[in-house]
């Protein structure tokens, strides 16, 4: 089976070096070539035939963004993993490549003590993004020969593989009967995330009914930077969650990198809480927390979202939602960067409904108004009976 070709671009030698013999520790993996700078690898690109280019930031000549912005012109579809540091500036570079088509980021190991523990950690953190972004090199096509249907929404082919149930999406059928108020919604996301949300929150309406509730994986630092681009994008404002905030109608609020979010209802008053405690499906801030703890403080009262991301994160918290008489909607394959947690939880037959991203907004729209617009019409005709 054919291996994973990677092209490294990093100015630092010692970088190079830590990042080629991690991955070289894989044998799945193939470190093609390196490069010190964005013009270098822009040339070493057709020369290497790479499936993934990993691309540091900060880098003379010319930097990581402006090599993207020319990666992107002629290899519309080749997945690039940014390399940044965990710094306010990193983090708002980190972005803006996001924004500009990367795939997906990690942040440089520092501090971690030694070489052999700045391996291990490239290791654990690259290695699973390179191979949930390359799935299909060894299969049909690779990456950025595929096909020009179904692109995802950051102009990259899906690069995540289906997962069904017998062959086909088997959905979750809502009882209709019931029928539910809708009084929160809760979004959780992981790669691809930062351009999903934007695209979701653009087409929102500032007199957004219900509060929003995201989980997106992302450390300190991007979280509130990401909660204030979204801010500037779209109709109604995000914040990044503290501790003891008392949840508004028509306002969304973003897990703060290294601490799970939690919701509590308070006497019928939902409030946020955070906290440090062990990380669920490798993840801190985690899906899977805030969702469950959303099914306990509301019930059937909640409209779960699961977008693009790797992993599962998200599956157990949906069986809670599930299971509370809630919706589950999901970003489907063809539209998703990595169809890992949506892919999950379709699978598992929790989706109502499996829609593409340009779909979401207006779904959630929808169905949030028409189950208080509802609510709102019974009360009003209650209240009219009493006073006649």
């Amino acid at each position: 089976m054919p291996k994973i070709r990677v092209l490294v671009v990093d100015d630092a030698v010692v970088v190079r070096k830590i990042v080629t013999d991690a991955l070289s520790n894989d044998p799945t993996l193939e470190v093609v070539g390196t490069a010190s700078n964005g013009r270098l690898a822009l040339s070493r690109i057709p020369q290497l035939n790479p499936d993934v280019v990993t691309l540091d930031i900060e880098m003379p000549e010319m930097n990581g963004l402006e090599a993207l912005k020319e990666i992107r012109k002629v290899y519309p579809r080749l997945p690039v993993i940014m390399f940044s540091t965990l710094t306010e500036r990193g983090a708002a570079a980190t972005l803006d490549a996001l924004s500009l088509g990367a795939s997906d980021y990690v942040t440089k190991p520092s501090n971690v003590g030694s070489v052999v523990q700045a391996q291990q950690r490239v290791r654990d953190e690259l290695v699973p993004k390179i191979h949930a972004l390359c799935w299909r090199v060894g299969g049909v096509a690779r990456p950025h020969e595929a096909p020009s249907s179904g692109r995802a929404a950051s102009g990259l082919k899906t690069m995540a593989p289906p997962v069904t149930v017998g062959g086909a999406i088997r959905l979750a059928k809502p009882n209709d009967a019931l029928r539910p108020r809708i009084d929160i919604v809760a979004i959780g996301v992981s790669t691809g995330g930062p351009n999903a949300l934007a695209q979701i929150f653009q087409r929102l309406p500032h007199d957004f009914p219900v509060p929003i509730v995201i989980v997106q994986h992302m450390p300190p630092l991007f979280t509130k930077l990401l909660a204030d681009r979204l801010t500037a994008e779209s109709p109604i404002k995000v914040e990044e969650g503290t501790a003891g905030s008392v949840l508004t109608a028509g306002k969304a609020y973003i897990a703060p990198g290294n601490y799970h979010m939690v919701v509590r209802n308070e006497g019928g008053i939902l409030r946020l809480a955070t906290n440090q405690e062990p990380a669920e499906n490798s993840c801190r801030p985690a899906v899977d927390v805030l969702f469950k703890s959303v099914a306990a403080a509301v019930g059937g009262n909640t409209l779960a979202v699961i977008l693009t991301g790797m992993g599962q994160d998200g599956l157990r918290g949906c069986e809670f939602v599930a299971e509370a008489g809630g919706e589950v909607v999901v970003q489907d394959q063809m539209s998703s960067v990595v169809w890992g947690m949506p892919g999950i939880v379709a699978g598992a037959g929790l989706a109502n409904r499996v829609l593409p991203l340009d779909q979401i907004a207006a779904d959630i729209v929808k169905r949030v108004r028409e189950r208080r617009g509802s609510t709102a019409r019974i009360s009003a005709a209650h209240s009219l009976a009493r006073e006649a």
